[in-house]
């Protein structure tokens, strides 16, 4: 997880600064981690959601990285419940273990939450 925050810290302070869009920050996100060589995967991997064992929908995560944790990538002003339960949401969709939640505007006191399946509750907030 921590690579991860570097690289959040990167993109969202260093060369960007703040005020942009998400998909700016995935962008330069995706280019710190294949730098990196992680494995990234980007908006590809469907999250399939049933209810009574039939499909009703599916998720498109921000970003799979080791195909071992998603990230969910915002630019708002704070993180919201909303957003958490998006996350938590993908996370029990999937077979995923662990998410990450990053936020790029200017509140450094809801950057990122961290959350893991197996408690369905957040873990960690930095910053």
């Amino acid at each position: 997880m921590l690579f991860l925050y570097c690289e959040n810290e990167k993109c969202g302070k260093g060369e960007l600064g703040s005020g942009f869009l998400e998909k700016v920050y995935e962008n330069a996100l995706i280019i710190e981690l294949k730098k990196r060589g992680f494995k990234v995967e980007i908006q590809k991997v469907k999250i399939k959601v049933f209810y009574d064992e039939t499909q009703v929908g599916f998720y498109l995560a921000d970003l799979l990285v080791e195909s071992s944790v998603i990230v969910e990538i915002k630019a708002a002003e704070s993180l919201g419940y909303e957003h958490e339960c998006q996350l938590i949401n993908y996370l029990k969709a999937s077979n995923v273990e662990v998410g990450l939640l990053l936020n790029f505007r200017l509140k450094p006191s809801s950057r990122e939450k961290f959350f893991k399946k197996n408690k369905i509750k957040f873990i960690r907030q930095t910053r």
